[in-house]
């Protein structure tokens, strides 16, 4: 199970690197609310415009803590921990804007593989 673990800690923090940076400004089929980019997105949650950078910062501290935390093991519980708590928020605010269940899967998927990778933390 720790390589399933590991495998899952890479897939979270290239996604979210990749969502975060790579994707930031472009349109997505799971964007919430009808949103083409990530500022529209959280715009559309009735969230604060600190709230975007705060969020994303964590995530991407998050994602590189979880590559870190291949050699550091100490990095990898903190940071699955605060990605649980961020997965949970980003389904509330799906639930919110009543997107469709399908713009959920990303944030659903990688709370269960958070939750996976907190199992097998050291």
């Amino acid at each position: 199970m720790k390589i399933v673990s590991l495998i899952f800690q890479i897939l979270v923090a290239l996604g979210l690197l990749n969502v975060w940076v790579l994707r930031f400004h472009k349109q997505t089929p799971f964007r919430g609310g009808g949103a083409r980019s990530m500022p529209e997105e959280f715009a559309a949650y009735g969230l604060p415009n600190w709230s975007l950078w705060a969020v994303g910062g964590l995530k991407i501290l998050c994602a590189l803590c979880l590559l870190a935390g291949i050699w550091m093991q100490g990095l990898v519980a903190p940071a699955a921990g605060i990605l649980s708590l961020l997965m949970t928020a980003a389904l509330a605010m799906h639930f919110k804007v009543r997107d469709p269940l399908v713009k959920s899967l990303p944030a659903g998927t990688v709370l269960a593989m958070v939750a996976v990778i907190l199992a097998n933390a050291r």
